[in-house]
């Protein structure tokens, strides 16, 4: 339409300019000033005519972009979250996404009441979003079980092979992929470190759930562990929060030296209750995440899961730009964290060696 309308003006103010040029032969020099300023005129004109014209087309030719949308799942509060949250914000920064501009992100979070997951999953299906990042294992089976289709990325999950959510690591095969924290070796290590706080350990009571993925490989490592260092292992399933002083009860009819704590959910939920109870029972205890020397607790060494939530910004990156969750194999872990809390170490009147203390990447005093 644009084009037709310049061409159009562009044949008139040919003619015009004929008739306005090409004068008589014995104009006076009035006249022949006049049609300068008029030519002028009209050259300013058709300058004028042609910028809009193009702009015109300039106009037609864009087409509006769609901002991607994203959902965002996790089974606590996101003020409990607050730490991974921030971490995957900043990985989609650096990739130069900003929320509300170019990504939008639907935070859904189920504060705490797992029930509440499968609604909240269906809930993001119903808006279309073109991604969905679970932030657990406990997350992921109810996305799982909402869309067959739309793309998830896991922030985290203990054995996603053994969940049942990858067909392999390298070749996830479905709508799955993301990053795993499957280091069995985590558990050995865990008891070297009690070893050498605690130099006469000899018995040491774990909390494991059974049913949890990755749980059995986690028990191997920390067995062969201790026979090496010459531990007796006293294993106390934990499958609901009921569990919990029961199992203080036993490690301390058993004599236990010290408490080794693996993942779990139902474990994490009630970390705080844990952490009191090893404090109440004077047992030095060692945790596989953070949070549970912030409510208190003794130590922990595992997987820095804020590193896990900042990669898994590469993996919304690259799923947005056309790659697809089959072909993009799960990441291992490649960051881990000591962390040790002196205020509960002097609670139960133990003092951590200063070769261990130098190697811890947090000292909260």
């Amino acid at each position: 339409m644009h084009n037709t309308l310049l061409k159009r003006f562009l044949n008139s103010f040919s003619d015009n300019w004929k008739s306005k040029t090409c004068g008589e032969p014995f104009d006076s020099a009035q006249d022949k000033l006049r049609r300068t300023i008029q030519n002028r005129k009209l050259v300013e004109l058709v300058t004028l005519t042609v910028a809009f014209a193009m702009c015109g087309v300039v106009v037609e030719a864009q087409q509006p972009t769609k901002v991607p949308r994203v959902g965002y799942l996790t089974a606590v509060s996101l003020s409990a979250n607050a730490a991974r949250v921030e971490a995957l914000r900043q990985g989609l920064h650096e990739l130069g996404y900003v929320e509300g501009k170019n990504i939008i992100i639907e935070w859904r979070a189920a504060d705490g009441k797992p029930d509440r997951l499968p609604a909240l999953a269906a809930e993001l299906v119903r808006l279309k979003v073109d991604i969905i990042v679970s932030a657990g294992p406990t997350v992921t089976r109810p996305a799982k079980e909402a869309t067959t289709t739309i793309p998830i990325v896991m922030t985290f999950d203990n054995d996603p092979v053994g969940s049942g959510f990858v067909a392999s690591l390298a070749r996830p095969g479905g709508n799955i992929t993301g990053l795993s924290t499957l280091a069995p070796e985590i558990g050995g290590k865990q008891l070297e470190l009690l070893k050498e706080i605690i130099p006469r350990l000899t018995r040491v009571a774990v909390l494991g759930t059974s049913t949890q993925a990755g749980n059995a490989q986690s028990l191997k490592e920390i067995e062969l562990a201790a026979g090496a260092f010459k531990v007796q292992r006293q294993y106390l399933d934990v499958k609901d929060h009921k569990d919990i002083e029961t199992a203080f009860q036993a490690a301390r009819k058993g004599r236990a030296d010290a408490v080794l704590v693996l993942i779990s959910p139902v474990i994490f939920s009630q970390r705080t209750q844990i952490a009191d109870l090893a404090a109440t029972s004077r047992l030095p205890a060692i945790y596989p995440w953070p949070e549970f020397v912030e409510d208190v607790g003794l130590m922990s060494y595992g997987v820095r899961v804020t590193d896990l939530d900042r990669r898994a910004a590469t993996y919304v990156d690259k799923i947005l730009k056309g790659a697809k969750p089959a072909d993009l194999p799960v990441e291992q872990p490649k960051k881990f964290e000591l962390i040790i809390n002196l205020k509960a170490a002097k609670q139960i009147g133990l003092t951590i060696p200063p070769n261990v203390l130098a190697r811890a990447d947090k000292v909260i005093r």
